[in-house]
């Protein structure tokens, strides 16, 4: 089934999952970190301090998503996502309110549990379990919400850095997410049931079964995927977070930085539209042993990018990364450990994700206030990734024949 008969069959689902992750952009780094220098300015913080902060937070969001995750398992999407993109809209009031950097640490620890960590983990798992021999292609199209939000979001909000202060443009952000919520429960007034319809729709994981959480971590496997998922998480996330510094550094305007975000979005959305058609055709073990790839290649050409030009060659090999990311990781999951306990062992992936992005900015940070500069820490993060890749593919070929298919 081509990409356009399927949107066709299925246009309110997929709509469903675009704007559970569109609207997920608003506990993203990439637009929290938009507001770092009036948060710095206005707190009176330094680069570490201002990362250890957004570390504790986030670390904090990432245990609470252990368990808040489960929730897509035992409950329908609109029932959870309305609870969860009304506790996003409270945090975005509460970060135009807040007044001390304690506080400050409970604001972005509502805003990335609720924004990165629940919204991403909606939308994802609703594609995983609504989808079979689909997945793929769901997934890429669900995932658009990511991209659309990344593309379009900075360049509005810095654009009205100009006429606003930022704490308003926090208000807008809350407006938003309310304005979004019933366009989704209109869509999903039909909804599948979170069991896929029935026990017949499950699909089975390695040695043919039905993995429980507690069982998946504890295989080998789990194992040697963990650094393929927080590395993208940590080093991205830290990479959207530094942008400030980033552009200091470089000696570039912000503005003209951000201006290269929509070139990077084409490259992510096309890399998400192939890597979804490549996992229905060759599954999901063809692609992850090549996913960090081009993460790897796109820090070493940042490292040494002394002109815009260069900058938008490294992020349009970054978006590849992303594109193959956003699918691959996803799919992954139900491959291997089957889709009844879906929920709960993505709320562990998720949770990794989550602390991944809480380590990047930190340990950046701290580096920077130590005199190492971001460009500085690429090389050696472009390193990770490699090794990531290496393991993540001793994973993929020890535990393939297990799939039995």
């Amino acid at each position: 089934m081509g990409y356009v008969t399927f949107i066709k069959a299925n246009w309110l689902f997929l709509l469903a999952g675009f704007l559970l992750t569109f609207t997920s952009s608003y506990g993203q780094t990439y637009f929290i970190s938009l507001f770092a220098g009036a948060i710095k300015a206005d707190f009176d913080l330094t680069d570490g301090q201002w990362g250890g902060i957004y570390t504790i937070g986030t670390t904090l969001s990432a245990i609470a998503m252990v368990w808040a995750g489960v929730l897509t398992d035992n409950f329908r999407v609109r029932v959870v996502a309305l609870g969860v993109m009304l506790a996003l809209a409270a945090a975005c009031v509460a970060m135009s309110l807040v007044q001390s950097w304690v506080l400050l640490i409970v604001v972005i620890f509502a805003l990335r549990l609720t924004g990165q960590g629940m919204m991403s983990q909606l939308g994802v798992v609703a594609m995983v379990r609504w989808f079979e021999a689909t997945r793929g292609k769901a997934l890429s199209l669900a995932s658009m919400g990511f991209a659309t939000g990344q593309a379009i979001l900075p360049i509005i909000f810095v654009a009205l850095f100009a006429i606003a202060p930022w704490r308003s443009l926090w208000i807008l952000a809350a407006v938003l997410v309310l304005l979004t919520i019933p366009f989704l429960l209109l869509l999903l007034r039909q909804e599948r049931t979170p069991q896929s319809m029935a026990d017949e729709a499950q699909v089975a994981g390695m040695d043919g079964q039905h993995w429980t959480r507690r069982a998946a971590l504890r295989t080998g496997f789990f194992f040697l995927m963990i650094p393929m998922v927080v590395g993208p998480s940590a080093w991205g996330t830290a990479l959207f977070f530094q942008q400030v510094h980033l552009t200091e550094v470089k000696g570039w305007a912000l503005v003209s930085y951000v201006a290269l975000m929509p070139v990077y979005t084409v490259s992510s959305v096309l890399a998400t539209f192939a890597s979804g058609w490549a996992i229905d055709r060759f599954g999901v073990s063809r692609i992850i042993p090549f996913q960090m790839l081009p993460f790897a290649a796109s820090f070493a050409v940042l490292a040494y990018a002394d002109t815009l030009f260069m900058a938008g060659v490294g992020l349009v090999i970054f978006g590849v990364g992303q594109g193959l990311q956003s699918t691959g990781s996803s799919a992954l999951w139900p491959e291997y450990f089957g889709t009844r306990h879906i929920g709960a062992i993505k709320a562990v992936a998720a949770a990794l994700m989550v602390f991944g992005s809480a380590i990047g900015p930190g340990i950046t940070g701290w580096l920077i206030d130590l005199g190492i500069t971001f460009p500085e820490q690429m090389l050696p993060i472009a390193v990770y990734y490699l090794l990531a890749a290496t393991l993540a593919t001793i994973a993929v070929l020890r535990n393939q024949p297990r799939l039995g298919r």
